[in-house]
């Protein structure tokens, strides 16, 4: 029987880089990540927390298969290749964008929610020196 070990049980692995200095600090990766209790690696925290994380790929999934059986396969082909060409249209990486083309091709539009009220740029921690952001963007650091 082949055994295996926790990480191979996660459900929802994040990679997590080790930021530790080299030297004589390098074994407390302890005291800055804590002690992890074994439990919520596992699971998920909550039964719906995996729902909501894939709330929109379900819902556009069922949208695309609704819109097959009315309309034919072309529709949401077409469809998906406007996601595809609003999603590459992008702005600077320092700079905010508020994803309107895609909220319209989704029908977001005409609805406030969360995001909208607590998603104010001017709030945002994302804000950084844009020459290093576009520099790493490119690939140059």
């Amino acid at each position: 029987m082949e055994s295996r070990g926790a990480s191979s049980l996660l459900k929802d692995s994040i990679p997590i880089t080790d930021f530790s200095l080299p030297g004589q600090f390098e074994g407390h990766g302890l005291l800055r990540r804590g002690f992890a209790c074994l439990k919520n690696e596992l699971v998920p925290s909550h039964p719906l927390e995996l729902s909501e994380k894939n709330f929109q790929l379900n819902q556009d999934k069922t949208n695309f298969a609704m819109l097959r059986n009315i309309q034919g396969l072309h529709a949401p082909l077409k469809l998906q290749m406007e996601f595809r060409a609003v999603k590459q249209a992008q702005r600077l990486p320092f700079l905010h964008s508020s994803n309107m083309a895609l909220d319209t091709l989704r029908g977001n539009d005409e609805c406030i929610s969360f995001e909208d009220i607590l998603n104010d740029p001017s709030q945002s921690e994302v804000m950084g020196e844009p020459h290093m952001m576009m520099e790493h963007k490119l690939g140059l650091l």
